[in-house]
């Protein structure tokens, strides 16, 4: 069943985060009609910062926590669509401290499902390629969305348990929702404790690089501006329960992924550090994305990851002034990991 409507009023959690705040910037530029109200906790990984320059009249920023259920019911009247981006999502951080990933991925997803219940909301859950654990590097399968869920990490479980809430309030009671778990995002707006704006902003910063284990490790990239355009197609038309995978045929493995940061900036090939690996490090993702294509007809435009590591890598070097006051209490905590 089609969910297919013109939203009017969308409000975004997580939108002053990394993946959220391009999802706004892709709204206001290319849906002018669309009014957003960003909900965001702002916590050390969400920054207001990442909403500079857009128009007042269109986005309204609101700071709360999603689990907070007085400010939803305050906020939600008016709107006509929920985009669930807020979510603690660094690996490390939650081997190290799990609980807040339990209250913000599922009792945060819970709290909105209520309210969305409530009201009659469209809601869409935006999850990870995680959940479907790992494969082998030398397999030639790649995740579908009826595969079944083997989280590996705290972070990829709490994620999962996020997904499977969302398809029981479909099927118990009858929301209007949809789900996408996407591969590895890249691009502007990126907190520094991430891979790639870790890399750039070390070697900015005249640090060697450092690679987690043998480096073989394998990711599916994705330009975040491709992923926005992906989320607004399965929110306006995507069928009612359904799960789209977003993927743009990007697996690298991390050592790649590195050297070519290394190649772009002008460094050599082997500057950098290697160190310990994560535990449970899952070891290959990959999308297959057909559903996505072939209902909705999306397609990746960044289909030059060169390219878009260069537009990423000038995008870091010309906005310090965004990036430089957090960059080095990250670096303390990796130093306090051994990484």
């Amino acid at each position: 069943m089609s969910c297919a409507f013109d939203p009017a009023n969308i409000i975004v959690t997580g939108g002053c985060g990394f993946i959220g705040s391009n999802f706004v910037r892709h709204v206001v530029e290319s849906h002018p009609g669309v009014c957003l109200t960003v909900l965001d906790k702002l916590t050390y990984a969400g920054s207001p910062e990442s909403l500079a320059g857009l128009p007042e009249g269109r986005v309204r920023l609101v700071v709360g926590d999603v689990c907070d259920v007085e400010l939803l019911e305050r906020i939600v009247p008016g709107h006509d669509a929920i985009v669930h981006f807020a979510a603690e999502s660094h690996n490390d951080n939650s081997i190290v401290d799990p609980d807040p990933f339990i209250r913000t991925n599922v009792e945060g997803t819970f709290r909105l499902l209520e309210v969305v219940r409530r009201h009659g909301l469209r809601y869409h859950h935006v999850s990870t390629d995680e959940v479907y654990g790992d494969l082998a590097l030398d397999e030639p399968r790649r995740f579908r969305p009826e595969d079944p869920y083997r989280p590996s990490s705290p972070y990829s479980s709490t994620k999962a348990s996020s997904d499977l809430l969302v398809r029981a309030w479909v099927r118990t009671y009858g929301i209007c929702a949809t789900i996408s778990n996407c591969s590895n995002n890249y691009g502007p707006y990126q907190h520094v404790e991430k891979f790639i704006p870790r890399q750039v902003t070390n070697i900015i910063c005249g640090v060697r690089p450092k690679l987690y284990g043998d480096g073989r490790n394998v990711r599916d990239w994705i330009h975040t501006e491709d992923h926005s355009r992906a989320v607004w197609d399965i929110l306006t038309r995507g069928r009612q329960g359904e799960t789209y995978l977003i993927g743009a045929d990007g697996e690298r493995s991390n050592l790649d992924v590195l050297q070519t940061i290394l190649e772009r900036m002008g460094r050599p090939l082997d500057a950098f550090d290697w160190v310990r690996d994560r535990p449970g490090h899952d070891r290959r993702y990959a999308i297959d994305p057909s559903k996505l294509r072939e209902e909705l007809g999306w397609k990746p435009i960044h289909t030059s990851f060169s390219e878009g590591i260069d537009r990423t890598i000038t995008w870091y070097r010309d906005n310090e002034w965004w990036w430089r006051p957090m960059k080095a209490a990250t670096e303390a905590r990796y130093g306090r990991q051994g990484k």
